[in-house]
């Protein structure tokens, strides 16, 4: 019976058959594992603990936060399409997909605005009016969603996998939307940007991918909304060439020196010299400059290092 009580996944009651309780209980499971609720097995309006949330992460656990910290249950968006059953009624059973407007034509009840609202909430709605047009007396609904349109996301640039992913937990962080498109890829920048709109307004942020595992990285995990788009650029990169044993470009570490270039590169030749190494670099005029280090001073990403010959 749709009662005050609801469930997360199915507003029956524990009123039916046990073999229909059963039942409901593997569809929570089920669900549950399929991420769509992302909200564990919490009831319907409970909050996690947030001191759990806060709790340092592992990093066997680090790209879980989909199943283990999502706060809030899934909300239907347009797009989305729903296969909705009510109990010993199977003329009422229905598949159909929500519409632009947010509706889904139900029989009996014609459209119904289930747009933004949760499972377990198009339920409760559903049965109510059932039940206050004595169409059905103790109407038992499920409702489950076969297929998320409406709420989407965009992985780009390096990863495994690029391609649009279903957001099927509402709480989704970067970390989850990394892993879904298989992770970054070989030759992968450490930063990611995430791009979209808040609040009507366009929207960018730069992430430090390692950092997001560290101390206090959660906080840093970007939260995903629909429409996003994730671009991981190529690494960072710096060019030798001149009498070195293996010119030709280097991945540039965080904080690398000269010193560390020339290391990499396998370093000078029997004719090479580290005296009068020059350096080109782009300046923020866009014009290309002549620049003399020292062997502790940092390159930047696109330098170019020359290794002349020597004299003697």
């Amino acid at each position: 019976m749709m009662t005050s009580q609801s469930f997360p996944i199915s507003a029956a009651s524990s009123v039916g058959a046990g073999g229909v309780a059963l039942a409901r209980r593997a569809a929570w499971g089920l669900a549950w594992c399929l991420g769509l609720m992302g909200g564990g097995a919490l009831a319907a309006g409970e909050r996690p603990d947030a001191s759990a949330a806060a709790a340092p992460w592992s990093l066997s656990q680090a790209f879980q936060v989909a199943s283990s910290a999502s706060a809030e249950e899934y909300r239907l968006a347009a797009g989305d399409m729903l296969r909705i059953a009510v109990y010993q009624n199977p003329d009422l059973t229905l598949e159909a997909r929500v519409s632009e407007a947010g509706l889904l034509n139900f029989p009996l009840l014609g459209p119904v605005r289930l747009a933004g609202l949760t499972v377990s909430a198009a339920e409760q709605l559903i049965a109510r009016g059932l039940r206050e047009g004595q169409f059905v007396r103790q109407p038992q609904v499920n409702l489950s969603v076969v297929q998320v349109r409406g709420h989407q996301a965009s992985v780009l640039g390096l990863v495994n996998r690029p391609g649009r992913f279903a957001l099927e937990a509402s709480g989704l962080r970067l970390t989850d939307l990394l892993a879904m498109a298989g992770g970054t890829s070989a030759g992968a920048s450490d930063t990611a940007v995430v791009t979209g709109f808040r609040q009507g307004q366009p929207w960018r942020v730069e992430v430090d991918l390692p950092s997001l595992f560290g101390a206090g990285g959660h906080g840093r995990d970007v939260a995903i909304a629909h429409g996003d788009t994730v671009w991981v650029d190529r690494q960072p990169q710096v060019y030798i060439y001149g009498e070195v044993q293996r010119p030709g470009p280097l991945r540039l570490e965080r904080g690398m020196t000269l010193m560390q270039v020339l290391a990499t590169g396998g370093g000078l030749t029997p004719r090479g010299t580290d005296k009068g190494i020059r350096l080109h670099r782009r300046g923020s005029d866009g014009r290309l400059q002549l620049v003399q280090p020292a062997m502790d001073d940092t390159v930047r990403d696109g330098d170019v290092v020359h290794v002349r010959e020597s004299l003697f």
